[in-house]
């Protein structure tokens, strides 16, 4: 096994896969007295810092209504809740995701269809969006993977042609636009997470749903609240998805910088790409028609265990995102897949490695990355 020698390296500084505490740094004084704030006033759930953030982010995203969740999970729940997604009904989405885009579609006892990805935008192919579609569709859950929206006019187009609403699962897209527009301004519903790693991260767990429907709108606030109509009356199952103060004071406070962090990401992402794009690494593409936000920064090799632990030795920190994709995970192994159900994906979650990128990140640092990929490279091609 091909490795650059680690004594190459060891003088260098780490490079972590991302740097929070940089960016709290910047933010410590305000926050800290959003927090003293909410404190002070012991509006600790759904109180006026929560209201505050949904009117922001809907502003931001160009919608009506921001419904404010405790995650990202819970906002695709309570989408398919919303568009009353039954058992027996049938959901088409992605297996190149994180399985939480699958839960949620369990969650409601329907069934996930997954179709295979486009190999170039990484996200749904449309392609293969008709064929999935039965008698028993009721939604189509389009993935903005890495930041990078999905194909979303021949999508919708489909599904206007079927009459599907769609479910944007924008959970790593907060910002990107996809022809000038937004993502969550396509489907009848989009979803976000505000995880800690997301390019609009709380500290903690934190989600919401978008619409321009106030009908879906007003019942999500509901759902969210144990499905109270006015105060210990319940007219449905609901749950407790209620985000706190806390994570909405953090939330207002990085949004207003979401847009120039994103802006970052993007320099940082062409860098890697100007530095890398005559190695034999597949790169991910930057394409004319979106704006990714580069929530990851992810190449592709079949050597991709050799060049994360040569990253290890280096004293970088690289992602998988994903490893194992839905359809061949144990929990919906009663689905019946087999390896070879979707090629492109799967070569994707065996070649996929996510390298460093946060606003932050150096020239200096995005350089010695690439340094390394362009020595093992070297390594490797002298032994074959």
């Amino acid at each position: 096994m091909a490795r650059i020698p680690q004594s190459d390296y060891t003088d260098m500084e780490s490079v972590p896969y991302l740097d929070l505490q940089t960016q709290y740094d910047a933010l410590r004084s305000e926050v800290l007295t959003a927090l003293e704030e909410i404190c002070e006033s012991t509006r600790f759930a759904q109180g006026p810092a929560t209201a505050d953030f949904q009117a922001k982010f809907a502003e931001y995203c160009g919608v009506d209504h921001c419904v404010s969740l405790n995650s990202g999970t819970s906002a695709l729940h309570l989408a398919l809740r919303c568009l009353d997604i039954a058992p027996g009904d049938e959901v088409i989405t992605v297996s190149m995701t994180f399985i939480a885009t699958a839960w949620a579609i369990s969650y409601v006892g329907a069934t996930p269809v997954f179709v295979d990805i486009d190999p170039v935008r990484r996200t749904l192919n449309p392609d293969n969006l008709e064929a999935a579609i039965t008698p028993r569709t009721k939604a189509i859950v389009p993935v903005h993977l890495y930041g990078m929206p999905a194909e979303m006019d021949r999508i919708m187009a489909i599904a206007e042609q079927h009459g599907l609403p769609v479910v944007e699962d924008a959970a790593q897209a907060h910002g990107a636009r996809y022809r000038g527009k937004r993502v969550g301004q396509f489907g009848q519903i989009a979803c976000f997470s505000f995880y800690p790693s997301k390019n609009l991260g709380a500290y903690g767990e934190g989600g919401a749903l978008i619409t321009n429907d106030a009908s879906i709108a007003t019942r999500a606030r509901s759902l969210r609240d144990h499905a109270q109509s006015r105060k210990y009356l319940h007219d449905e199952i609901g749950y407790n998805y209620r985000m706190d103060s806390f994570q909405a004071a953090v939330l207002v406070i990085k949004l207003k910088h979401l847009d120039t962090w994103n802006t970052a990401r993007v320099e940082r992402a062409r860098y890697y790409t100007e530095l890398l794009k005559h190695s034999s690494y597949k790169l991910p593409a930057h394409l004319s028609d979106s704006e990714c936000v580069w929530h990851c920064y992810v190449i592709e090799t079949p050597e991709r265990d050799r060049v994360r632990s040569a990253f290890q030795d280096a004293g970088i920190e690289t992602a998988v995102h994903y490893p194992v994709p839905v359809h061949l995970q144990k929990a919906y192994a009663y689905l019946g897949h087999r390896r070879g159900d979707l090629p492109v994906t799967e070569a994707l979650c065996e070649q996929c490695l996510s390298l460093p990128i946060y606003p932050e990140l150096s020239k200096e640092k995005i350089s010695r990355v690439a340094s390394v990929l362009l020595d093992l490279e070297k390594s490797l091609t002298a032994r074959v």
